[in-house]
C-alpha cells in the first residue's frame, strides 16, 4: 500500500473485522505474552463473573492503530491513544471508523491534522456498542504536500 501524501477525506472509510473468535484471542496471547486465563480459559473466565472469555485490550488498539495508520499513513504518524469502554467477545466484528477533527499548520509548514477513532462491536443479536474510542495526530510536511501538488498537475 502507498503512503498517503496528502491530507486524508474527512472521514475515513469504514472497515470491518471479524467475527473474531477465541483463536484470535490465542493467538494474540502468543505473540503479546499475555496469558492471563480470562482470555482463553472458559472456565476461570465464568468464575471471575464473565459470561465468557473476552479479546485483551490490546488486539483491539492494535487494530485500531493499523486502520489509523493504514489511513493516515504510518510516517505521518505522530500520536495515537486509546480509551478503553468496553469487552470483545467471541463472535464480535469490530466496525471501525475515523473522522477528521481538526486541521492546522504543523511544525514545518505543513498540515497537522487531528483525528477522532472509535470501534463498535456488533453481534448478532445484540446492538451495536461502543468499545475503544481513540485519537492520532499525523503531519504531512510541506514537502510531501508540494510533491503530490506536482505529480497532479
Amino acid at each position: 500500500m502507498t503512503e498517503p501524501d496528502t491530507v486524508p477525506a474527512t472521514v475515513a472509510p469504514e472497515r470491518r473485522v471479524g467475527p473474531l473468535t477465541r483463536t484470535d484471542f490465542v493467538r494474540y496471547a502468543g505473540a503479546g505474552g499475555d496469558f492471563n486465563p480470562i482470555h482463553h480459559d472458559e472456565i476461570f473466565a465464568r468464575s471471575a463473573g464473565y459470561p465468557s472469555v473476552f479479546g485483551h485490550g490490546l488486539l483491539t488498539a492494535g487494530i485500531l492503530g493499523g486502520y489509523a495508520a493504514s489511513w493516515l499513513g504510518r510516517r505521518n504518524m505522530r500520536r495515537f491513544t486509546v480509551r478503553y469502554v468496553g469487552q470483545v467477545w467471541p463472535g464480535d466484528t469490530l466496525v471501525l471508523g475515523g473522522e477528521v477533527l481538526r486541521t492546522g499548520t504543523g511544525p514545518d509548514g505543513g498540515t497537522e491534522v487531528e483525528v477522532g477513532l472509535t470501534v463498535h462491536s456488533e453481534a448478532e443479536g445484540r446492538e451495536p456498542r461502543l468499545v475503544l474510542r481513540g485519537g492520532a495526530t499525523a503531519v504531512y510536511p510541506a514537502r510531501a504536500l508540494a510533491r503530490a501538488a506536482g505529480s497532479r498537475a
